[in-house]
């Protein structure tokens, strides 16, 4: 097969969440461990650093990868989902598997990935740990897919074990409660492994103390470590200043990243920084903290975070695409200046309208849009339901078409963004 064969056979062969949604979700450990095991379980031959949350754990991830190359290591990066290629999910200093690797994986296991049954995410991750394990990594950033306690990459024995942050999203997997899904995330933590969580929570908070005390770990909440004094950020980069309480410490970090959210997020990747160095046989010097947080998309390939793409108009994509994450990137749209607000907007069919369309900004002008995978939200049925919440505007059946149509009515001073589904993004960003 060729490599688009491979992919297209990948896609159709195992159930895929993006297309079709509870039918992909599998719960457990047992198949893919089965398999791994038929590996040589390839997980085990590097260091590992386990990633989950309900947001930020890409950003987490990339921005991690970037720092621990800068410190000389050779870094294995395993997140999803893609937004333009498949390779995007598995890559070795920032550089993607090659589709030479991917025909001759699937050649070399399809037969026994079909008898286990794999879903396509157990697949993938099996071949990024086996990936991994020939490119001779030393250490590998390792992103869940969705949960903790029954996802894929939950059989790997992490040095460090990160939880983002909790909110409502894949209820109907995770449990309907933030104290429910901080259970099922809570599972990530291994004994005797410390843990970081990004952002404390009233409901949350002693879910994480009794799991860890459990495993005796060593638990540390990021924004109660370090905190943010002072923040700036420009179309394609932020800088923040940190302050420690516990010694009064400062220090300041540059991202090119400018998603404001990035805020919390650099929280915990510098509380991560603080436990490796000491808790783990990683050697981070500051150079390489400093030098990996500025250069984390040239590095690791990152994009769909709050993306600056044009400036006359400004054209912004970003992934947002639960409840938490949306209400972020309203915030950011209130602090931005334009003259008129497109808003080029789709959804997948398994999200809560009620939750998600009262935090949208009234001042845009919304183009309603289908993203180009099964499991999207028809544009007629999202832009009825937003017309009960005084989101008005028009639909447009695919997202190339939508910003078309955003681009011939904005001018210079305005402003479109592109978000409210990865997949949205995705299609947007193929056309780039």
């Amino acid at each position: 097969m060729t490599y688009q064969q491979t992919v297209q056979y990948l896609f159709n062969r195992f159930p895929l969440f993006q297309n079709i949604g509870a039918g992909a979700y599998k719960e457990g450990t047992e198949n893919i461990a089965t398999f791994c095991k038929q590996l040589d379980n390839p997980q085990h031959n590097y260091f590992t650093i386990h990633v989950a949350g309900t947001n930020g754990k890409g950003s987490v991830a990339h921005i991690l990868a970037s720092i621990l190359q800068q410190a000389g290591y050779r870094v294995g990066l395993f997140t999803s989902p893609h937004l333009t290629d498949f390779r995007e999910r598995i890559k070795v200093d920032g550089v993607k598997i090659s589709e030479r690797y991917v025909v001759r994986f699937v050649e070399e296991h399809r037969e026994e990935m079909e008898s286990l049954g794999l879903s396509f995410f157990e697949a993938t991750t099996a071949m990024a740990f086996q990936y991994f394990a020939d490119s001779d990594v030393e250490v590998a950033v390792i992103e869940t897919g969705l949960g903790g306690r029954l996802d894929a990459t939950n059989i790997i024995k992490p040095i460090l074990s990160i939880i983002t942050n909790i909110g409502l999203e894949h209820t109907r997997y995770l449990g309907d409660t933030l104290e429910k899904i901080a259970g099922e995330k809570a599972g990530i933590i291994k004994r005797g492994i410390p843990v970081i969580v990004g952002e404390s929570h009233p409901e949350t908070d002693e879910v994480f103390r009794e799991v860890a005390k459990r495993n005796h770990s060593k638990l540390l909440f990021a924004d109660q470590t370090w905190e943010v004094v002072e923040s700036r950020f420009d179309d394609n980069k932020s800088s923040f200043d940190l302050h420690r309480p516990c010694d009064g410490r400062t220090q300041t970090l540059e991202l090119d990243l400018a998603g404001h959210y990035q805020r919390k997020n650099i929280l915990t990747v510098r509380t991560a920084v603080t436990l490796l160095r000491h808790d783990t046989p990683l050697n981070i010097s500051t150079r390489a903290l400093l030098s990996g947080c500025r250069t984390v998309c040239e590095t690791t390939g990152l994009r769909g975070r709050w993306q600056v793409v044009l400036t006359e108009p400004m054209v912004v994509c970003d992934t947002g695409h639960n409840a938490h994450g949306i209400k972020e990137v309203t915030a950011q749209v209130a602090k931005c200046h334009y003259r008129k607000l497109f808003v080029i907007f789709g959804l997948a069919n398994d999200k809560d309208l009620g939750e998600i369309l009262p935090l949208l900004p009234q001042n845009a002008y919304y183009i309603f849009t289908r993203a180009s995978v099964e499991r999207a939200m028809p544009a007629e049925e999202l832009a009825a339901a937003a017309a009960k919440y005084g989101l008005l505007g028009e639909v447009q059946p695919t997202v190339e078409a939508a910003y078309n149509a955003a681009r011939e009515a904005a001018g210079a001073e305005d402003m479109i963004l592109v978000g409210g589904s990865t997949f949205v993004v995705s299609d947007f960003l193929n056309k780039q």
